[in-house]
Order: structure tokens, then C-alpha cells, then sequence
């Protein structure tokens, strides 16, 4: 099987992933594979309620009522 190494990970990267693998039972290798399988995974296809919930509350910008409202307020579909 194929190898990746990522060097110069920044130190607060590797606590997050390393707090994440901690949380879901796996080694850091695991967990980074996980990772990355869910990111390039195909999105042509529908999304899983699951899928738009963890978007929501965990997202880079967490889907919140406020922002849906002004998403409205402006016009935006």
C-alpha cells in the first residue's frame, strides 16, 4: 500500500487531529485517512441528514437561526 508523508504539520493541527483520533478509538494514521477518504468522497450524490447536521453544528461557519434569517432577509435562496 501506497505511504504519505506530510511534513511541517503546524503543532495546533496536530493537537486537533491528534485529540480527534483520541475521541474516535483510532491512531493518529487512522484518523487522518478518515479524514480525507470524507473529503474527497463523491458529493454528486444526495446528502445524508447526518451529513448536513455535522455541517451545521461542526462547519468552519456553524449553520445557525441567525444567519438563516439573514440569509432571508437579503434575498439569498
Amino acid at each position: 500500500m501506497p505511504g504519505l508523508m506530510i511534513r511541517d504539520v503546524p503543532a495546533e493541527l496536530h493537537e486537533q487531529l491528534k485529540t480527534r483520533a483520541r475521541i474516535h478509538r483510532r491512531s493518529l494514521a487512522a484518523e487522518v485517512l478518515v479524514i480525507l477518504e470524507e473529503s474527497l468522497a463523491d458529493r454528486a450524490g444526495s446528502w445524508r441528514l447526518e451529513d448536513i447536521d455535522r455541517m451545521r453544528i461542526h462547519g468552519k461557519r456553524p449553520l445557525t437561526q441567525a444567519l438563516i434569517q439573514t440569509a432571508l432577509e437579503t434575498g439569498r435562496p
